[in-house]
């Protein structure tokens, strides 16, 4: 019982005892957060990372308003390249082609910096608590920020799903944000850790070195002759066979000796 116990007198008293129930919720929701994460670990494949073309709007259809997509252009530097309107409302303009941090004040820009650095090169999952400055007419106000680190067409990190969640922009004008807190998770990549290495194979002194694990044996084959060696044989025998032939020619013993005829056939055309 969250009300203060009744007294005989009347039902109007204890009401001051009454627990206000918003005193338990979080002013700023992160359903958000959760369904682009949820979106982006979905689109994953095994351990890594996500490219920019993966992402479709059809996805994200119930927060697009909210989301944006940065790109690298330097180290520690990041633009808007898409945002949806209610990132542009908090800027009170066009944010497209704005760095993220013109959305800081000057002492929060070098922690987002080196948030940015951390997510492209780990890569990492950066998520940011932020806080406006208080004002005469308004006070502070609070805002989350997630970043999801992607893959551009070229295979590097250098992309980024945000989605920016706050309790709205009531003067119109641009917001300048400070970092309460920044939690950095790093993503594990399959190429890291736990990856399959074949390993070299072992050279045998002797093919034929029997094997337990089988019974027959590598037949062994004599070494073939190359081609060229096979031509340079041939070449050979037929400088040989010709050089014995002009030694008999030139042979005067042989010229003088009655050369022996053998029986030969004889074919005698006529043509009368």
């Amino acid at each position: 019982m969250f009300f203060g116990g009744r007294k005989s007198s009347g039902h109007g008293k204890g009401h001051d005892k009454v627990v206000p129930m918003n005193n338990f919720r979080s002013r700023t929701p992160v359903s958000a957060l959760r369904q682009a994460e949820a979106y982006w670990t979905a689109l994953r494949r095994g351990d890594d990372i996500p490219s920019r073309s993966q992402i479709d709007p059809r996805g994200l259809e119930n927060i697009l308003s909210q989301t944006f997509i940065l790109e690298r252009v330097a180290p520690g530097i990041a633009r808007f390249r898409l945002a949806g309107q209610k990132v542009n409302d908090m800027a009170g303009m066009e944010v497209r082609g704005m760095p993220i941090t013109a959305f800081f004040t000057p002492d929060a820009r070098k922690q987002l910096s080196a948030a940015l650095e951390h997510m492209f090169d780990a890569p990492a999952i950066i998520e940011l608590d932020l806080k406006t400055e208080a004002t005469r007419l308004h006070g502070s106000r609070e805002a989350r920020m997630l970043l999801l680190p992607l893959r551009s067409d070229l295979g590097d990190v250098s992309r980024a799903l945000g989605v920016f969640v706050s309790e709205g922009n009531p003067t119109g004008v641009s917001q300048r944000f400070s970092v309460s807190s920044i939690e950095m998770r790093t993503v594990s990549q399959s190429g890291a850790e736990g990856t399959f290495k074949a390993k070299p194979r072992e050279e045998k002194e002797d093919i034929n070195t029997p094997n337990p694990g089988f019974a027959s044996t590598e037949a062994r084959f004599a070494p073939e002759k190359s081609i060229l060696e096979e031509a340079r044989t041939i070449a050979d025998r037929g400088t040989l066979g010709l050089g014995t032939k002009s030694e008999k020619a030139t042979t005067p013993a042989q010229d003088d000796a009655p050369k022996k005829r053998g029986s030969h056939l004889r074919l005698v055309v006529s043509r009368d």
